[in-house]
């Protein structure tokens, strides 16, 4: 018997294959949905267990951004406009997302933003200090920080690295 063949799994055991993974990790309400979906339930299934594992805060579409925010900052060191723009993918309200990144700390994003630029500044080899200054935004732009911020850490950092007369 092939897996297509399998007929979808109950609706009492979606919920509580979900109850068991949302009690290990964080999840978005997006990615339960989507995992539901890939277990063959309907719909309208779907909203119910998601309606049931809400109202017993298995899921939590707050927590979720406060851990997702948290973790892509202090591991992932990435920027601001990286993390709105994955959680707006992840199907998260804006109102949501607004609240979490208010909370945080302007200067912990830019000690963020300091550390990874100094860290590439140091480690790339360029032909002129405008090439090593373009690649060094370009890969702090990736990262999803904004450019007059980039500008600001690049500047403070050339002007370390000049040396006194």
């Amino acid at each position: 018997m092939g897996h297509s063949d399998k007929k979808p799994i109950s609706e009492e055991n979606a919920l509580s294959r979900m109850m068991r993974i949302c009690s290990r990790k964080e999840y978005s309400t997006f990615d339960i949905r989507q995992k539901l979906y890939k277990l063959g339930q309907n719909p309208e299934t779907i909203d119910k267990i998601i309606a049931k594992l809400i109202e017993n805060k298995f899921i939590d579409d707050e927590r979720y951004t406060r851990s997702f925010v948290s973790d892509k900052i202090r591991f992932s060191k990435w920027g601001e406009k990286k993390i709105r723009y994955t959680l707006s993918q992840k199907q998260i309200p804006t109102s949501i997302i607004d609240n979490v990144l208010e909370e945080l700390e302007p200067e912990e994003l830019t000690e963020h933003l300091m550390s990874i630029i100094k860290k590439k500044y140091d480690s790339t080899k360029a032909d002129t200090e405008y090439d090593k200054r373009t690649k060094v935004i370009r890969f702090a732009l990736s990262r999803g920080f904004a450019m007059n911020e980039i500008l600001k850490c690049l500047d403070k950092i050339s002007t370390i690295d000049e040396e006194p007369w």
